[in-house]
């Protein structure tokens, strides 16, 4: 009986056996070895990859789409971006349906910078697939880099209707900021936020907009948000740190710094307003050893150079104030200010003729008339001031027609300050080149009045008391960078920063 049964199963085992053992199907010679060429690249076995990609290309006489495809694309991770565009250009003579041959096509354009040619094959790959994002998004990049920031503008938000995605947002707030659309950039960064509310890139963006209006307000609020998602975001942390430094917390904006430090010790701008805080807290050798670490770091930033000439005509370290702002002036020609700084350090080293010609290049460079007007309005409510609390002030006469010039220059109707004082006065009417009251500044930049009364005090012998410096608006942007010093500056002690060039003590001073 069970001999029946065993003979009865037979057939019927062997007709599984056969349904679950066909035979492999044969792969077309083309496509033999596809899957072995992907699963190297995609463990990134890039050199077994091009084994076996050159086997591939053997047996199938070099007409493996698939194979060049992935050899391009691994010569291109290796920077040789001419050959891998030769090799894209080959698929897409192979396939010239496939919309991916032609984006590979225009992207290796676009390395090469030929971003007029990146623009033809993107548009020709735009027409086999029009709903592809990447296809608008990197069109809008093109055109941003030809500075054709209409069609930028357009194709970003063809790119943004066909997908959110955050770097179409940044890309799209960087054209309107080029284009000079500040409260459009704006709006996009907003959206940006609503739609990705702990992108700290973002947040931190829209912060530094906020700081640049002088909305401190706002720039506090998506600044602290920044910080609150990543609190070692870099350029959160400068940011803050540059806007309590500006309103003179330099205590705090220290500790906000050393934090930065830690995440980017390489940093340029850090270094500076690191510096600037010394100077702030009148810390001036502590300043200078911190500012010249950011100008190793970026020695053509003229802020910096700026800053230590800056600081060294506070110093009356005269030939070193002019050593530095000659080499700002060479980077950055059009400020007036460096011209009149300039001007300060020649005066003080008996150059005359030289100083007289950075004074005139400094009025030509700065011929705001109403925002001189402005200051030589400030600086007449200050002597009324000071005439009307003490009259014990000495008065020189050459800044008196100084300022009765400029009055006439500005065409101020009234002008009863700037009257000349008999010989041996002391009324209170006298002059309005009065000394300050300490902590005064001449202007609205505290650290240029500081450096102007040196001038003041090599003319005549007037009294100037020295005053609380701030710092240029710091630059909260981070650069590539070359390696720092391998130790940090501290602060030397004062015999440290000697200077040999010729010096001179005003009262204040000695």
């Amino acid at each position: 009986m069970a001999d029946v049964e065993q003979q009865a199963m037979l057939p019927v085992v062997s007709e599984v056996r056969k349904r679950r053992a066909p035979k492999a199907p044969e792969l077309p010679i083309v496509e033999r070895r596809n899957w072995l060429i992907h699963q190297h690249y995609i463990l990134q076995d890039y050199e077994t990859c091009k084994v076996v990609i050159k086997e591939q290309l053997q047996e199938t006489n070099g007409m493996c789409e698939y194979a060049i495809y992935v050899q391009a694309l691994i010569l291109r991770l290796e920077g040789k971006i001419q050959q891998s565009l030769e090799l894209f250009q080959s698929c897409a003579i192979l396939n010239p349906n496939s919309a991916d041959n032609l984006k590979q096509v225009a992207r290796s354009l676009f390395l090469l910078g030929k971003h007029k040619a990146a623009i033809e094959f993107y548009r020709e790959a735009a027409r086999l697939n029009e709903n592809d994002w990447e296809i608008s998004h990197n069109l809008g990049v093109c055109h941003f880099f030809i500075k054709d920031f209409r069609h930028a503008e357009e194709h970003l938000n063809i790119a943004l209707q066909l997908h959110k995605h955050d770097t179409t947002f940044m890309m799209l707030g960087k054209v309107h900021l080029l284009a000079g659309e500040t409260d459009k950039a704006i709006e996009v960064y907003k959206r940006a936020v609503e739609f990705s509310p702990e992108n700290t890139e973002l947040l931190t963006t829209l912060g530094l907009l906020f700081l640049s209006l002088a909305k401190f307000q706002k720039a506090f609020e998506y600044l602290g948000n920044a910080l609150t998602f990543d609190p070692n975001n870099y350029k959160a942390i400068l940011a803050a740190g540059s806007m309590m430094q500006t309103h003179g917390d330099f205590d705090v904006a220290m500790n906000k710094y050393r934090v930065a430090a830690c995440a980017m010790p390489e940093s340029p701008p850090l270094w500076n307003n690191i510096g600037m805080c010394f100077f702030g807290k009148k810390k001036y050798v502590a300043a200078i050893s911190c500012l010249k670490r950011a100008h190793y770091l970026s020695p053509f930033d003229w802020k910096v150079l700026y800053n230590l000439g800056l600081v060294h005509l506070t110093m009356q370290q005269y030939a070193s104030a002019f050593h530095f702002l000659s080499a700002a002036i060479n980077l950055s020609p059009r400020l007036g200010e460096l011209y009149m700084l300039l001007a300060v350090a020649l005066t003080n080293l008996d150059d005359v003729e030289n100083a007289t010609r950075a004074y005139e290049q400094a009025v030509n460079l700065d011929h705001d008339k109403k925002g001189a007007l402005s200051q030589y309005q400030e600086m007449e409510r200050k002597v009324n001031t000071l005439r009307d609390s003490s009259s014990s002030f000495d008065f020189d006469p050459e800044l008196i027609d100084m300022a009765q010039k400029m009055g006439a220059a500005l065409q101020v109707t009234e002008s009863v300050v700037w009257t000349k004082p008999c010989k041996d006065s002391k009324s209170k009417a006298s002059s309005g080149a009065a000394t300050p009251s300490p902590g005064a500044p001449l202007g609205t930049n505290q650290a240029l009045g500081q450096a102007m009364s040196s001038a003041a005090s090599y003319n005549k012998n007037i009294q100037l008391p020295t005053r609380r410096s701030t710092s240029l608006d710091p630059d909260p942007d981070v650069d590539n960078v070359p390696n720092p010093p391998s130790d940090p500056p501290g602060s030397p002690e004062p015999g440290q920063a000697e200077d040999h060039s010729p010096k001179r003590k005003s009262k204040a001073e000695e």
